[in-house]
Formats: C-alpha cells, sequence, structure tokens
C-alpha cells in the first residue's frame, strides 16, 4: 500500500465554494507537491472534475504527471449511470487503476437496491477497462448497507473507499464501520480527526487535525490492510478548519499537509 496525496488534502487551496485564493491550485499543482516530497500517487477528486475535461487537456495532464513519475487515481461524485461511464471513461484516459466514487450527486440519493443494479449494469463496462470502483462510505449510508451493495454486486471490481470520518455524518464511529468494511477495502482515505465538547457542554465538535495527532490509529488500519493485500493506496485527505482569511486558511493547510506527509512516511510502508 502506497501514500498518495488528493485534491482534498488541498481543499481550500483548490478553492471551496465562496472562498477561493487568489490562484487556486491546479492539477499538476497537486502533482508537482506529490513528486517534491516522493509521493507517487495523486487522488484528483470531484473538487477538480476531470470528466470535464477536455480530451487534449487530459492527455497533457497525462503527460505531466509521467515526466514528474507521479500515477494519477480519479474519483467523481454521483453514481448515476449514464455519470459513472463519464467517470470510468476518464479513469481509463488518465490510467487509474481505481474509480473511487462517492454514490449521492445533486437531485441523486438512490436506494440500495437501485444503486445495486446500476453497478451491476456497468460491470461489463469496468472489466473491458480492468478498473475498480472504489465506492466511498458517505454519510447517509451505514456500513452495514455499502456491505449489502457489494455482496448485491458480487464482483471482485467492486470494493470499499475507506473513509475514515465520513461515516460519523450517519451516526456510526470509525471502528464499527472498519470491522463492517475493512474486507472490502481497496482504498483507504487517511483523515485524522478529534472530538470536542463545545463551550457550553451541550454537543460536540468533530474536526480535522494532523495525520498522527488525533483519534485515528493509522497505523493499525495500515497493518491490517497491508495484510490483507487488496488496498492499492492510502490517500491523504485533511479536515483543516478555517482561519480569518483565506490566505493564513491556505498556509495552515499545507503545513498540516507537510506535517502529515512526514508522518505517513513511517507509519505506512
Amino acid at each position: 500500500m502506497n501514500i498518495g496525496l488528493s485534491s482534498y488534502t488541498y481543499t481550500w487551496a483548490v478553492g471551496v465554494p465562496g472562498s477561493l485564493p487568489a490562484s487556486p491550485l491546479t492539477a499538476e499543482g497537486i502533482i508537482d507537491k506529490a513528486a517534491d516530497a516522493g509521493i507517487g500517487i495523486v487522488q484528483i477528486a470531484d473538487n477538480l472534475p476531470l470528466e470535464r475535461w477536455p480530451e487534449e487537456q487530459l492527455k497533457r495532464l497525462c503527460e505531466y504527471s509521467s515526466d514528474r513519475k507521479v500515477s494519477i487515481e480519479i474519483g467523481g461524485r454521483g453514481m448515476m449511470p449514464l455519470h459513472l461511464l463519464e467517470c470510468l471513461k476518464t479513469a481509463e484516459k488518465v490510467n487509474s487503476p481505481i474509480l473511487r466514487m462517492v454514490i449521492d450527486g445533486q437531485d441523486f440519493e438512490p436506494d440500495v437496491a437501485d444503486i445495486s443494479a446500476i453497478i451491476k449494469d456497468l460491470l461489463p463496462e469496468f472489466k473491458s477497462r480492468n478498473i475498480k470502483l472504489a465506492i466511498e462510505n458517505h454519510d447517509r449510508f451505514r456500513a452495514s448497507e455499502f456491505e449489502r451493495i457489494i455482496q448485491n454486486v458480487g464482483s471482485d471490481l467492486v470494493g470499499i473507499c475507506l473513509d475514515s470520518v465520513n461515516s460519523m455524518g450517519a451516526g456510526e464511529g470509525f471502528e464499527e464501520v472498519a470491522k463492517i468494511l475493512l474486507p472490502y477495502t481497496i482504498n483507504f482515505h487517511v483523515k485524522d480527526f478529534t472530538i470536542r465538547r463545545v463551550s457550553h457542554k451541550m454537543g460536540i465538535i468533530i474536526e480535522g487535525v494532523p495525520a498522527g495527532k488525533g483519534k485515528l490509529n493509522i497505523g493499525e488500519i495500515a497493518a491490517k490492510l497491508n495484510e490483507r493485500g487488496q488496498c492499492r493506496s492510502a490517500i491523504l485527505e485533511l479536515w483543516t478548519p478555517p482561519e480569518n482569511d483565506i490566505e493564513a486558511t491556505v498556509l495552515k493547510e499545507e503545513l498540516w499537509a507537510n506535517e502529515s506527509i512526514e508522518y505517513l512516511k513511517n507509519i505506512i510502508k
């Protein structure tokens, strides 16, 4: 399992709607950060949607990543049949061995049966391209429902992108989620976090922290995934709380990314 960076490592630098930096970080810029850090994988996700790029621009990106000796994984959002196929074709164009997808999209929240059927219908497309679908555990479904989707489809071309925080939005802690989904995990989102009570004690806040500074036992999870041998990449993501202005926020995010990279290099082999 190899370490990778993501367009969600540098979410603020890429640009959050309503809070854009003066010079947003590009896909090429993320590749540069990976190459400079000695990391060989970047996951370009739905905040830089490559499926919208013209063919010639994708070709130049592939040439650039090849020159810098960094491979690309693609991530998308919204598994509507036509969009899922579009993302799959883009994954093929950038030589991505996996397609990480979030199920829900705008005005699209399928149930377990419907999303299972969509994936089954597109299995021949994945097989012909030798690309695996990595479904990310996200807020709406519980871990047992993601497991049911995987079992319904019944193909080794379909697995889980295991995110360490998202399922808290469905009321599930990471240890509970990992027990169910780790056997199906083919991609791991390393996103460390902390939990604290608000000042009036009536409620809690879940926030991101640099890798190794929070409650996520990264070493234990990495060891279990390495033992199974089916997870190709551990992709660093950050939930960086913002500062008073976007420039300070981007700087903080960069410092957190650098600190996290150094930590993960010592933990994930």
